[in-house]
């Protein structure tokens, strides 16, 4: 009865939804202008009806006595109704969140190391996506550290931030021979090295290119970076045209995803464990491990067989660190040559296994390419052949809690064009229609050109109202829930890199956005992102509360947008009219401030919210 109760009056639009729809029954009657009645049962309606009435009201008595002694998290009612539009729309009450506690700082509500105790160590699965239940969401808003500054600009925040904006210091001290990071005054500086790499990422990286042409000529466009450090990597690949998804898993001390984001470089939350990785098969046109710790050859390779998923046909797959090059790296490593030998040859059977060739080795660096030819996965289909081809009732893109299986990911043989050597290069490929738009519901080659087009004349407009936007003031760029990205593509040209979210509940477009040479993830906005607070410059939003309200609560998704949202930070929420005004309304009880812009096409049944999130500290002591 608790949780009923309490939640009930929560969910402002189910049950503005309820009363229109109760409302819309009772004025339905028939030609004779009669009440209809239901045929059957008449004797026991009015008792039922009665009945559910005085519930109803004895719940929301008890309702309004629980409630009232909720925690400090719940949001206060200012019971001030917004103004609306012309014509119909959202009405709601305002509110005003109050502040999380200075605990909050780093707050990631499905990573949070608070609850890890309640799952498994079973191949680090405690690590992965585990989101609170509705009733242990916090209605708050989370300030920034005591002494936070505005992020240094791009390019310059490449290679130093403010200490105080990311106060870890473990990571550090633990890493300082390796020239990771180091602290200087007021600030990190990041030199570029790395575990692999302690003299410097460039120099790595040129190695890198004399083993693979195809990063030097375009061919090669999007990266994954696993157990990324602080993501120098992929930062340096940035100035190369190669653009990266950096992944690390949350822990308790390295905070190594929020560096890479303090820094300007793509990076998200993640871990190879017992659910696949948020991205659709053959994204990726290259993977790369440097000393990553993940047992690439245990349980039956499982790990290798997810890269194996994301990574296109033709595609890299390079490691560095163990066992590579274990005839003079070993003693290093607490192990014998002989272990080391062994473990090589393992992965190496296994790669032979899954179609991959050993493409180039040269000091630390082995390199190894996903074959693109379909006699060699036709080999798989014999018995006792493992790890084996994945039958046809595994969806090869279903990657939102889905758990990885020991099998191959085959090439799908209808697509042509999909392998590494048949894409156009960069920068071509990104206004050429992908094959696999053709898969999509709706999908043709003019409908995506149309896209591309119309997202051109948006960006024009969007800079008009906002000049921010194209210059370094804006460098971490969310688009909450693409189509085929037509807003990154549009952005392309500017100092600024863009996550495109297509919603795990959406058609499923995401493929055709890597196809293009950009980069992004599947999501389900009922929960929250993963990231660490205060890592974007700006959000935009096309539609997704006409889209998902149904399912998510707006307040949810408001809050966890402020969550993610740097201070300063900019939200350019194009929605329906109904949604505006509550969205606004709600973005002032999180201290934003919102202005409200009509379309490039000037409609009223569609308007444009542009709101920057205000630079505030807690009034509460740190404990840090």
């Amino acid at each position: 009865m608790y949780v009923v109760v309490c939640l009930f009056p929560l969910h402002f639009h189910d049950l503005f939804s309820f009363c229109r729809s109760s409302r819309n029954q009772e004025t339905m009657k028939d030609k004779d202008a009669k009440p209809s009645i239901h045929p059957s049962k008449n004797s026991r309606a009015v008792p039922i009806s009665i009945t559910f009435i005085v519930l109803c009201g004895f719940s929301f008595y008890l309702g309004g006595f629980f409630c009232s002694e909720k925690d400090r998290f719940v949001a206060k009612d200012i019971s001030k109704s917004v103004e609306t539009s012309k014509g119909t729309a959202l009405q709601i009450k305002a509110v005003t969140f109050p502040e999380c506690g200075p605990g909050f700082q780093d707050f990631t509500p499905c990573t949070d190391p608070k609850r890890w105790k309640r799952y498994s160590l079973h191949r680090l699965s405690f690590l992965e996506r585990h989101c609170p239940p509705v009733f242990e969401k916090k209605e708050c808003i989370i300030p920034p550290p005591d002494g936070y500054k505005l992020p240094i600009r791009w390019p310059k925040s490449r290679d130093e931030c403010w200490y105080r904006n990311v106060p870890y210091d473990w990571i550090n001290k633990q890493k300082s021979n390796q020239h990771w990071l180091k602290k200087e005054g007021e600030k990190f500086l990041f030199p570029g090295g790395g575990t692999m790499f302690p003299n410097g990422v460039s120099q790595y990286v040129d190695l890198m290119q004399d083993l693979i042409p195809g990063m030097k000529d375009g061919s090669i466009r999007t990266a994954i970076d696993t157990g990324c450090g602080v993501a120098s990597w992929g930062g340096d690949l940035l100035d190369r045209g190669i653009l990266t998804v950096s992944l690390a898993p949350r822990d308790n001390h390295e905070a190594q995803v929020q560096f890479a984001l303090e820094r300007g470089i793509p990076a998200i939350l993640g871990v190879i464990s017992t659910q696949r990785l948020p991205f659709p098969s053959s994204s990726f046109d290259m993977a790369h491990c440097s000393r990553c710790l993940i047992p690439w050859t245990e349980f039956g390779g499982i790990y290798l067989l997810e890269i194996n998923r994301v990574l296109r046909p033709g595609g890299f797959w390079v490691l560095s660190g163990p066992p590579v090059n274990y005839e003079n790296r070993w003693r290093g490593w607490n192990t014998t040559i002989e272990e080391q030998k062994s473990d090589y040859e393992k992965l190496q059977e296994l790669l032979t296994s899954m179609c991959f060739k050993l493409y180039k080795k040269k000091d630390d660096i082995a390199v190894w390419q996903k074959s693109s030819d379909s006699s060699c996965y036709s080999k798989l289909d014999a018995p006792d052949t493992y790890p084996p081809k994945c039958d046809d009732s595994l969806e090869p893109d279903s990657a939102w809690y889905t758990p990885i299986r020991a099998c191959v990911v085959t090439p799908n043989p209808k697509y042509k064009k999909l392998a590494l050597k048949s894409l156009p290069k960069w920068p071509q490929r990104l206004h050429s229609a992908p094959e696999r738009v053709s898969d999509i519901r709706g999908g043709s080659d003019g409908g995506f050109k149309h896209d591309d087009s119309k997202w051109k004349t948006r960006i024009k407009h969007y800079r008009k109202l906002l000049p921010a936007i194209g210059t370094d003031k804006i460098r971490n760029i969310m688009d909450m829930n693409t189509m085929y990205g037509g807003f990154a593509a549009g952005l392309v040209e500017y100092p600024s890199w863009v996550m495109n979210v297509v919603s795990s509940y959406a058609p499923n477009t995401l493929g055709v956005v890597y196809d293009r040479g950009l980069i992004g993830t599947y999501h389900d906005w009922c929960e929250a992102f993963s990231t660490y607070p205060r890592t974007y410059d700006l959000l935009h939003l096309d539609g997704l509360f006409t889209a998902e309200s149904h399912r998510c609560e707006m307040k949810y998704v408001l809050l966890e947008m402020d969550r993610i949202l740097r201070p300063n930070g900019y939200a350019v929420i194009r929605e329906s009219s109904y949604f505006v005004d509550a969205v606004a309304t709600l973005a002032k009880g999180m201290r934003w401030g919102c202005r409200k812009e009509n379309t490039e096409y000037g409609v009223e049944s569609e308007k444009i919210l542009i709101c920057q999130k205000k630079l505030w500290y807690s009034s509460k002591k740190s404990s840090r």
